[in-house]
């Protein structure tokens, strides 16, 4: 399925990706060989078939498919292809990442569609792997977009730091069989801008299939607690600025980026609430055993001492 000059451009391919430019990353044109990016292309899913609820539970703008195996023969050679050891290897020659895992839950990853209006903030990944133990450590997206333009929005973006006044960040056009691998770390912050396709091209949408690769360790300097994804909202634009008379497009804006802050808020609050609910069941079993009886006893013993 790859394009069959990949190998010979593996060297530059790996000498591009360690270049940290915001971090390590690299874009691969012609990833797939023709007739197989067109077929991915022709049997992709219809986005009703895909998961299109969003982190707060409601129904938007992106729909996904894990699932990939069940979308056809295509499909199911791409699933053969990158659990592959020669995949895996060929990646990990890219990288400098050895001993790569292959996701067969493909969490978070498979086929996205992205319709008019959708949008994602920075963020960094989840970091660990939902059932193994494992580190997540590449991020492949293959693009499925024959026709694109760079003023529709949706670009790729990489950021060196979205909360910094001096974030530099890197854009990517999600071009048709355009490849991007990047490292998954603390500091590998990416989104898209705002989709905007003109007026009566609704239709188009933002193709593309994420795959998502592990190790099972990683580098000390790259160790953080386990964190699900987490999100910078985005700025307000220069032009919010004293003086400024809002248009109905504006007050639409703004709107949005406060829904977007309160959906943010909503999921953090949540995922609190489930911690300290862990909590209080992890301490209510140890109350109920044998340690909870034994750290009951030495607390009256400890007592009786101090009368």
């Amino acid at each position: 399925m790859l394009a069959a000059d990949l190998d010979s451009r593996t060297a530059s391919l790996a000498a591009a990706f360690q270049r940290r430019d915001p971090f390590r990353h690299v874009v691969i044109e012609d990833f797939f060989d023709a007739a197989s990016a067109t077929q991915l292309l022709a049997d992709f899913p219809a986005f009703e078939r895909g998961n299109a609820r969003n982190e707060n539970g409601g129904i938007g703008n992106k729909s996904t498919v894990e699932k990939i195996r069940e979308l056809g023969p295509a499909y199911a050679a791409l699933d053969d292809l990158v659990q592959s050891p020669a995949f895996l290897q060929r990646l990990s020659a890219i990288t400098g990442i050895a001993d790569l895992r292959y996701d067969p839950w493909y969490f978070g990853g498979g086929t996205h569609e992205n319709r008019n209006g959708q949008d994602l903030d920075p963020h960094v990944d989840f970091n660990r792997h939902p059932v193994e133990p494992w580190h997540r450590r590449l991020n492949l997206i293959v693009y499925l977009n024959p026709q694109w333009e760079d003023r529709w929005g949706g670009l790729l973006e990489l950021h060196s730091d979205p909360r910094a006044d001096d974030d530099r960040i890197t854009r990517i056009a999600p071009l048709f069989n355009r490849g991007v691998i990047f490292e998954t770390t603390e500091w590998s912050w990416h989104g898209f801008e705002r989709i905007a396709v003109p007026a009566g091209r609704e239709d188009v949408t933002r193709r593309s299939i994420a795959l998502y690769f592990y190790t099972t360790q990683r580098p000390a300097e790259e160790l953080a607690p386990t964190h699900s994804t987490i999100y910078v909202e985005r700025p307000l634009p220069e032009r919010f600025r004293a003086g400024l008379t809002l248009s109905e497009d504006d007050v639409g804006e703004l709107r949005n980026l406060l829904a977007r802050r309160d959906q943010h808020n909503q999921r953090l609050y949540r995922e609190l609430s489930e911690l300290h609910q862990r909590h209080e069941q992890t301490l209510e079993a140890l109350q109920h055993g044998l340690i909870g009886r034994l750290h009951y006893y030495a607390k009256r013993l400890l007592a009786r001492r101090a009368r």
